[in-house]
């Protein structure tokens, strides 16, 4: 019995582990670029906003979130070279995984977006 309970704490911790695998840095900074993108009440808006982040590390551990991320604001750089990024078909399916984990954390954390 105490194996048993002793390896689902193990097992809990390391789940923990991956989701908190984000650095404070950037946990600080994707609640503050959400909060711009949904305005609301301060405090309401911190809440949310830091709901979607822990629900986006719990799904994508953070190098998978850096890479979806810098493709995703690579695609809004204007003229020949973002081009390039807009026209690769290798980029899209990991440019649609990223806006659908962001639409699946943010309805779980009642974030209307615009």
């Amino acid at each position: 019995m105490k194996t048993t309970a002793l390896l689902l704490l193990l097992l809990a911790g390391m789940a923990s582990a991956r989701a908190n695998d984000f650095p404070t840095v950037d946990r600080v900074l994707y609640v503050q670029e959400c909060m711009r993108s949904n305005p609301g009440p301060y405090y309401e808006m911190v809440n949310k906003c830091a709901c979607a982040l822990d629900r986006l590390a719990a799904e994508v551990k953070y190098d998978d979130y850096v890479e979806m991320t810098t493709v995703v604001n690579a695609m809004t750089i204007g003229g020949e070279r973002g081009g390039a990024l807009r026209d690769n078909d290798t980029l899209k399916p990991e440019i649609k995984r990223y806006r659908e984990l962001q639409s699946k954390v943010q309805k779980a954390c009642f974030i209307n977006p615009k």
